[in-house]
Order: structure tokens, then sequence, then C-alpha cells
């Protein structure tokens, strides 16, 4: 499945849910649907916005990945695990967008990925931007991440799901 078509699903099935859905905390360090959206629209814009970085640098980088970034790219995508950031980087998401102004978010999440699409494997690859836990990433290894990580969040979306089936 394609990084696009991950985001079309997130996108396409915003529409099923109500507000309430939307807003529904299943539980003490649970996240909403609508969190959940605001957390992948929110990270697709910090990697896009490194894959910016790398595109406009001219400085070149000789450190790469760390074991865990060798071992996500590797892998092709993240453990089907979940994962806890530190608390200091856990502030819990927005919980007030509706559909409307979630899609149009999500819309402008594809539409730059679009636009990186043809241009990403034309950026230097010794361009890179420092991620926190996998090391120096290029252009492209920046925009294939929006994909792993959207993709990895299909699993969360299910799980939310199904508290809404057994709550609502």
């Amino acid at each position: 499945m394609s990084r696009k078509e991950v985001l079309f699903i997130f996108k396409n099935e915003l529409s099923k849910y109500s507000p309430e859905q939307l807003r529904h905390i299943p539980g003490e360090g649970v996240w909403s649907i609508g969190q959940m959206y605001d957390h992948i629209i929110v990270v697709a814009h910090e990697y896009l916005d490194n894959v910016e970085i790398c595109a406009a640098s001219n400085e070149e980088q000789s450190l790469g990945k760390t074991m865990a970034g060798k071992k996500l790219f590797k892998d092709g995508g993240f453990s089907p695990i979940k994962i806890r950031l530190p608390d200091e980087m856990n502030a819990p998401p927005n919980n007030s967008d509706g559909r409307e102004k979630l899609a149009k978010r999500m819309e402008e999440v594809i539409s730059r990925l679009e636009h990186w699409e043809a241009e990403v494997t034309l950026i230097n690859p010794n361009c890179k931007v420092e991620h926190g836990g996998f090391g120096w990433l290029n252009a492209k290894e920046w925009f294939d991440l929006v994909g792993m990580h959207s993709h990895h969040h299909l699993r969360q979306k299910d799980e939310l799901e199904s508290y809404l089936k057994k709550e609502m």
C-alpha cells in the first residue's frame, strides 16, 4: 500500500464518524480517533518539513542512521507494537477538530506528499536532518517515513473503532 493510499484511507473513512465518536476518549492514556488523526497529520507535516530542509541544504552529512533507524528501513515499517514516547514528547494531540477540518488538513498533507513525490529522488541523498530515534535521514527517507508512520496507525484506528462498537 502506497503512502498516498494510506492517507486516502484515513481521509475517506473520516465521514463514518460522528462528532461524538471523533472526540470519544475510551480510557486513561488512550487517544480519541480525532487525536489519532491530528497526530498523523502533525507528524506528516513535520517529516515533510524535513524533506524541504534536505532539499534546501547544500551541507552534506556523513553520519547515518541509528540501529533502530537501520532496522526500521530494513523492515520497511514499524513493528506491530504500541509505541509510547517519553512523557516530555507525549503531549495529547488536539481533540477539537471536526470531520471537515480534519479532512481539509489531511488533504493538505496529501497535496504536499504529491508535490514531493517526483522531486524527492532528485535531492542530494547526503543532505540529511537528524531524527531523534532513527539518526540522520535524507529527504527520501523522511518522505518514506510519512507512509510508514501513517501505516503504523492503521492498527490503532482498528483498535479505537473496536472501543466505539463496545461503548457507544
